[in-house]
């Protein structure tokens, strides 16, 4: 499916990045295209998820109540693009506690601004530090509470199929490959969806490249009856790990500050 952004929202997506740091006096370390058009099932009307990683002068951060400072930028959502970012360290906090939304964007196929040491430091620490445990933990909270809210009733929001199927390959991909998952909802089809479900997800994303609102429709029972058994399958495997934190790894927080210290000099 095709992910990709016109020249016309890719300007006006640059313009904004840049009125961010006129704004707020910062400097946008890294900026991608998060949802459903990164993972590659966007309808012709879906919004654009623009997050950015930031970093601010160097004297901002030497303060004793740095901690009690707003770490987060956020915008309403305009003519379909919707924009908000994290401070650097807010992000790497985030990291240590294995994030899934952190990690998916440092590797999203659509990238509007990589800058500087940052995205690629923390990519390379991925490989040591993240906690498959927590990751499972992150896309079983995902599917469960979409599959609870939009499926298992007589009329299914046909969208949301791919907000359960995604998390639930994603924890196939991770329990067979030992590694985080791709973005890109086709590489996880193409990776480990079982061959009875293929045809019935094929037709769900051909409709939904072409269709504004999906809307409700019966129960897909094939579909159906994978989610079930996947959620089934995984029983109270991942409920209550929480998303261990990995502070205490001497290695990590000292890359960590290494970095962090490369990055505001």
């Amino acid at each position: 499916m095709n992910n990709s952004v016109s020249d016309e929202f890719r300007n006006e997506i640059m313009h904004r990045l840049h009125s961010v740091e006129s704004e707020h006096d910062v400097r946008i370390l890294y900026a991608c295209e998060s949802g459903s058009r990164a993972w590659g099932f966007a309808s012709p009307d879906s919004d654009y998820d623009v997050r950015f990683i930031y970093a601010r002068r160097q004297e901002w951060y030497l303060c004793f109540d740095v901690e009690r400072k707003r770490d987060v930028i956020e915008y309403p959502i305009v003519d379909e693009i919707d924009c908000g970012g994290w401070d650097i360290r807010k992000a790497m906090h985030l990291f240590c506690r294995t994030n899934g939304a952190l990690l998916e964007w440092l590797k999203s196929p659509i990238k509007y601004i990589e800058e500087g040491p940052f995205a690629e430091g923390m990519r390379e620490l991925e490989d040591r530090t993240v906690n498959r445990i927590a990751l499972c933990y992150h896309y079983s909270h995902m599917a469960r509470s979409n599959a609870r809210e939009y499926l298992f009733k007589d009329q299914a929001r046909l969208k949301k199929y791919f907000y359960v199927l995604r998390p639930l390959l994603a924890i196939r991909y991770v329990e067979a490959f030992n590694q985080p998952p791709p973005i890109e909802f086709e590489h996880l089809v193409e990776a480990v969806a079982p061959d009875e479900i293929r045809p019935a997800v094929a037709g769900l994303l051909e409709l939904k490249s072409r269709t504004t609102e999906l809307g409700y429709g019966p129960q897909i029972v094939e579909i159906n009856e994978f989610i079930a058994n996947e959620l089934e399958r995984h029983g109270d495997s991942f409920t209550g790990q929480g998303r261990p934190d990995i502070q205490n790894s001497i290695e990590v927080r000292d890359s960590l500050n290494e970095l962090f210290k490369e990055v505001i000099s």
